[in-house]
């Protein structure tokens, strides 16, 4: 039993020498350069010029110029101490219609990022895929057609070819939850769609390219480097007599039907149940499973709140608080009948609530279910309204409430360790503010603050605070 503050507020604890510190991104976000070396269109850039998906409008075209200030951005992780740097690689840089030869200009990008971290001594940490999607595939049906999954190894058989000799991490995915539910579920995300039985095969083919994707890096990648996945896992609270049964589908639909085939080989046979009157899972076709399951290095785990769950009696207004924007779909193929109940405060600007307790409860369970397998928190951070201020040695930004979210979440990885959990480093989301999906550039994520207009970047005090636990590898007070 861990002792400490109650309200995760330590301070003073101490980190491995080999735990590692960086911080993430991903391209959609920050590259901008939408049209230019022969990128083509994804399906981000589509959703986000379609009136009414984005807030005011907003879209990725230019973001915050990373395709061009890739140096200064490689500088200032310096001097913020980072050791390692997950991004992701945009798939339409490098396959403009997500099949054929390499677009040699997007490698060329993405080899010079990456040269510029192994020459600044920063691990490079890189996702194959955040949600940026050729729009091609998608007219080929997207994530609900096989042969996307198929295209997908072929895309990573390239990049290992390319620059297998210097990743330290390859992740296939990020979050395949919301790339299934919130974008041909709920119509939250790209591509937009509203369809449950298109989401689970969604679901299918993402795990499935996962694992054909890990097969082919293996084939190319020479040495020793580490193969990974990330997952935004779902830390479920019930509440009430039909709590736990609610908790229970939910689990299933958010966590279960990716651990499940990844680690172990299977699909869970309730939550197959759960969605018979959405599916018939005939997507699934014999050898599947075993493609899935490929051996892992590190699972990736992204935490940003929880949730509490109860079945909707069906009389009273149902509550739908899951965290996601509400464009008239479901995240919950099969489980409309789940209630998603309002949390106790504080919250973020998205509107999540503020526990790093979850962190904790979610890293033990994941060690506790799967005990040889190592974690790396991939993502973790919040988004606050940052106020710009004018100081005797110039503008600052003093994010009280994201260096005090940070401070409580490294403890509660730290409370974690405690207990024995395999944790191997930790990638603070976002570095630099960025697009927000849906949200635009309304929601600021980032410990360096981006001004949207010059693109000027500003380190926030969450910034100086991190630089100073990396230093001393204890969190500060």
């Amino acid at each position: 039993m861990t002792t400490g503050s109650p309200d995760y507020r330590d301070s003073g604890l101490a980190f491995p020498d080999d735990f590692l510190f960086g911080s993430a991104t991903a391209s959609y976000q920050i590259e901008g350069a939408a049209t230019e070396d022969g990128r083509g269109p994804s399906i981000w850039d589509t959703f986000s010029h379609t009136p009414g998906k984005v807030w005011n409008g907003d879209t990725g075209d230019v973001a915050d110029d990373h395709y061009h200030r890739w140096e200064s951005d490689l500088d200032l992780m310096v001097e913020l101490g980072l050791e390692a740097y997950r991004f992701s690689i945009a798939w339409p840089r490098i396959q403009p219609t997500g099949r054929g030869p390499a677009n040699e200009a997007g490698l060329a990008f993405y080899e010079r990022l990456v040269d510029g971290l192994i020459e600044r001594g920063i691990k490079p940490i890189a996702t194959l895929y955040h949600w940026d999607l050729p729009q091609a595939l998608e007219d080929e049906g997207g994530w609900a057609n096989r042969a996307t999954a198929e295209a997908f190894a072929d895309y990573a058989r390239i990049l290992g070819e390319r620059l297998g000799d210097r990743i330290a991490v390859w992740t296939t995915l990020n979050e395949p939850w919301c790339s299934a539910y919130l974008g041909y579920g709920s119509g939250a995300h790209a591509p937009g769609l509203m369809d449950g039985a298109k989401a689970l095969a969604a679901v299918h083919h993402l795990n499935l390219a996962h694992g054909l994707a890990v097969a082919a890096l293996r084939d190319v990648v020479p040495g020793d480097p580490k193969f990974s996945i990330t997952l935004n896992l779902h830390v479920i609270r019930p509440s009430g007599p039909t709590g736990a049964e609610a908790a229970r589908r939910i689990d299933g639909l958010a966590n279960r039907v990716f651990l499940s085939p990844l680690l172990e080989g299977e699909y869970p046979a309730d939550v197959i149940a759960d969605t018979a009157d959405v599916t018939d899972w005939a997507f699934v076709r014999p050898g599947d499973t075993e493609l899935i399951r490929q051996p892992l290095d590190v699972l990736g785990v992204n935490y940003y709140s929880t949730v509490t769950v109860r079945m909707w009696d069906g009389e009273s207004p149902k509550v739908n608080a899951d965290g996601h924007k509400d464009m008239g779909g479901t995240a919950w193929p099969g489980s409309e009948s789940v209630e998603f109940l309002e949390q106790p405060g504080p919250y973020t600007a998205m509107g999540w609530n503020i526990d790093p307790s979850g962190l904790e409860d979610l890293l033990v369970a994941l060690h506790e279910a799967y005990p040889t397998l190592p974690l790396m928190v991939t993502e973790n951070g919040a988004a606050f309204d940052d106020v710009v201020t004018d100081e005797a040695d110039g503008p600052a930004v003093h994010d009280v409430e994201r260096t005090d979210y940070l401070r409580r979440h490294f403890t509660a990885a730290h409370r974690a360790m405690a207990r024995g959990v395999d944790l191997r480093g930790y990638q603070v989301w976002s570095l630099m503010d960025n697009f927000e999906w849906g949200y635009g550039y309304s929601k600021r994520f980032g410990i360096v603050r981006v001004d949207y207009e010059t693109l000027e970047r500003l380190p926030k005090d969450s910034a100086r605070w991190y630089a100073e636990l990396i230093r001393t590898r204890r969190i500060p007070a």
